[in-house]
């Protein structure tokens, strides 16, 4: 079963990263604001970043580093090119 690490980009210009083994369903899960803490407070926009993993040790690993990245990193790897690819397959927030 894959795993996808994701980042959200809030109303409020925040990101918000995370993991999960279907990204639809949790992406429902933060527009109805019963996801994470964070987006309860901090409304999600749009989902600006998506990547598979085959395991879920792999995206948790990924979604450390993402983390750990400095707002403009973060800007920079939701801006690239293959990540618009690869989260257009996903519905998106409202």
């Amino acid at each position: 079963m894959p795993y996808y690490v994701y980042v959200l980009l809030c109303q409020d210009g925040t990101f918000y990263t995370g993991y999960t083994k279907n990204l639809n369903t949790r992406l429902a899960m933060h527009e109805q604001r019963k996801g994470a803490r964070y987006t309860r407070t901090h409304k999600p926009k749009k989902l600006v970043y998506a990547r598979e993993f085959s395991t879920r040790r792999e995206a948790m690993r990924r979604e450390r580093e993402i983390k750990k990245l400095r707002r403009e990193e973060k800007k920079k790897l939701c801006q690239s090119a293959t990540t618009r690819h690869q989260t257009s397959r996903h519905k998106s927030i409202k």
